[in-house]
């Protein structure tokens, strides 16, 4: 690994070693992101992941600060690496029943639910008031770009999304989900114009368009 690579890491990876050194009862830190947030089709993935406190994988960053290419690498990095990790998936029609946030909050629980390991703190991107399962958390306003973990939460949650809108873009290729994962591009807009909705947009999100 080059040196500038190593310090990059090193600066990522930061704020855990703060939190290991200050705590010597704290020997598993997990992670949370989530990617789909504000598309207008799809689901919210949610990702929580504890890494081992000397993991060092080269190119992990924020997910949207990697290529599609480079994310599906890391991920199976990530996930050989990881102590334990979970995701939590909630669909379309959930999200217009509950709300884009709650539908969030929701994932969180369920994707640490999955954990096969119990963490002694959740770091988490800008949430709060949310439901850990009794875990103590901190919430970090642009953790996905700033905390080790939650970067490599926030690239497991874009490629399990990204999967699945790719899936979807085989049953409904007039939208071009494989390309822009639903998110409200001018190209989806005009496909809902001109198709109307299909089963997996949402409609809370989508009520503009037609």
């Amino acid at each position: 690994m080059k040196e500038k690579e190593e310090l990059r890491l090193q600066k990522l990876k930061q704020i855990e070693e703060e939190i290991y050194n200050n705590n010597s009862d704290i020997n598993n830190i997990c992670g949370i992101d989530e990617a789909g947030r504000g598309p207008l089709a799809g689901p919210v993935v949610i990702a929580s992941v504890i890494m081992p406190r000397d993991s060092m994988i080269e190119g992990v960053n924020d997910s949207k600060k990697v290529s599609e290419k480079k994310r599906e690498e890391l991920y199976d990095k990530i996930i050989e690496e990881a102590i334990s990790y979970g995701v939590g998936i909630i669909d379309h029609e959930q999200i217009d029943e509950l709300n884009i946030l709650n539908a969030t909050k929701l994932g969180l629980t369920t994707s640490l639910q999955e954990l096969n390991t119990k963490p002694n703190l959740i770091l988490v991107d800008a949430l709060n008031k949310i439901d850990t399962l009794g875990i103590p958390y901190k919430s970090i306003i642009k953790g996905d770009a700033l905390c080790y973990s939650i970067s490599c939460a926030s690239i497991i949650a874009k490629v399990t999304r990204d999967r699945i809108m790719r899936q979807w873009d085989e049953i409904y290729p007039m939208y071009g989900f494989e390309k822009h994962k639903g998110y409200g591009t001018a190209f989806h807009i005009q496909a809902i114009k001109e198709y109307g909705l299909c089963p997996i947009h949402r409609r809370s999100f989508t009520k503009n368009f037609v």
